[in-house]
């Protein structure tokens, strides 16, 4: 029998199926398309998760969609509590321009 003996041959690496939709996630995230982002780097960090291996951008991506949609829910009801103020405030005094009491000046239509 003739014996054989293992050659050193370089060994590809593991590909990370996740990495690239990771990346473009975490992009999307920073351009502020959140809900896309967001969608788009949970299944990247799926793809990861089942291949074995960690996904940075992944991460980073859910991170700044979740932030991001949060500030954005915070937004919409602090403009919606100030535009609510602001008809109570004309409903009160009527059509016109009216200076209140703390010095601001309101135009009610």
């Amino acid at each position: 029998m003739t014996e054989t003996t293992a050659v050193n041959s370089p060994v590809a690496p593991a590909v990370n199926p996740g990495k690239t939709l990771g990346i473009v996630g975490l992009v999307l995230s920073i351009l502020q398309f959140n809900v896309v982002s967001l969608v788009i780097s949970i299944i990247a960090l799926v793809k990861s998760k089942k291949a074995g291996m960690g996904n940075g951008f992944a991460i980073g991506g859910i991170i700044i969609s979740i932030l991001s949609i949060i500030g954005g829910i915070i937004l919409i009801v602090g403009v919606v509590g100030a535009a609510a103020a602001l008809s109570a405030q004309c409903a009160e005094v009527g059509p016109g321009i009216w200076e209140l009491d703390n010095g601001l000046t309101v135009t009610c239509p």
